[in-house]
């Protein structure tokens, strides 16, 4: 008997640090079930729905006219499931159509209509034969990776007997932060210089093309502070549309690519928009 009761009192402290792990393995599990679930909702609150874009004519009015030589306005726009995104989308189309007449100021997509056809108005008033202006401008969703999207607006135009055509504007937003985006804002700090050397190589093969006549026009170096810029499956690029860099000057498109790209941009943008 006095053999047996080491033995009996082991087994009994080997059968309790037993049941003490499977409770103490028990309450790690819970607890880690317990963080995951309130995680999970976190997570899924960071991931915005993708957009359920519905094509539609732009909601705006035009003065009545009963004569022939009347302004032609068609602005075709897009519809979201974001409020947000929809009065950005037409804030700048506001933007666009002032453009045309260069025009610059804080107005609503209405009041920049308005202000088209009274420039309309007086080009008809100079001279009876002068036609009233003519502008069709389309809207779509060029791209759009989590909560970042590009928008590009087309224009088609004309006024006092200059036609445009299939001229493009890309805007970029951040839907989470609900704000628009330029390129300065998602390229490194450390990186602009390396940047801009990149823009200037790009921008000087450019000018080599060019004719005498808008060599003469256009400036030394190139600015792309705020430039229009756009993003696609490969890397990020920036759009100078014709007559932009200067008068008479074609139309210039910069492609990064995707190692560039990688490099320039801020690596938590970068996880996001790639």
């Amino acid at each position: 008997m006095k053999n047996l009761k080491p033995l009996l009192s082991l087994s009994l402290m080997v059968a309790i640090l037993g049941l003490t792990a499977c409770d103490h393995q028990k309450k790690n599990e819970m607890d880690s079930s317990s963080a995951e679930q309130q995680a999970e909702p976190s997570e899924k609150a960071e991931v915005l729905p993708y957009l359920n874009i519905k094509e539609a004519k732009a909601e705006y009015a035009l003065p009545f006219c009963e004569k022939k030589n009347c302004i032609d306005i068609d602005i075709q726009t897009i519809k979201t499931q974001d409020k947000w995104l929809d009065s950005w989308i037409a804030k700048n189309q506001s933007m666009v159509i002032q453009q045309q007449i260069d025009q610059n100021l804080n107005l609503s997509l209405q009041q920049a209509i308005n202000a088209y056809v009274k420039k309309s108005d007086e080009w008809k008033d100079k001279y009876s034969q002068n036609k009233a202006y003519e502008l069709h401008v389309n809207t779509r969703m060029a791209s759009q990776r989590n909560q970042y999207v590009l928008l590009q607006i087309g224009v088609n135009s004309k006024q006092e007997d200059i036609a445009v055509k299939d001229r493009y504007y890309f805007f970029v937003a951040d839907r989470k932060q609900q704000k628009s985006i330029s390129v300065l804002d998602v390229i490194q700090k450390n990186k602009q210089l390396a940047l801009n050397d990149i823009v200037q190589a790009h921008y000087q093969k450019w000018v080599e093309k060019q004719s005498l006549e808008v060599k003469k026009q256009v400036p030394k170096k190139l600015y792309w502070g705020q430039a229009d810029w756009f993003f696609d499956g490969e890397g990020i690029g920036l759009h100078y549309r014709a007559n932009e860099i200067s008068k008479d000057a074609p139309q210039l498109d910069i492609y990064l690519t995707t190692e560039q790209t990688k490099q320039m941009l801020q690596p938590e943008i970068y996880q996001q928009m790639f």
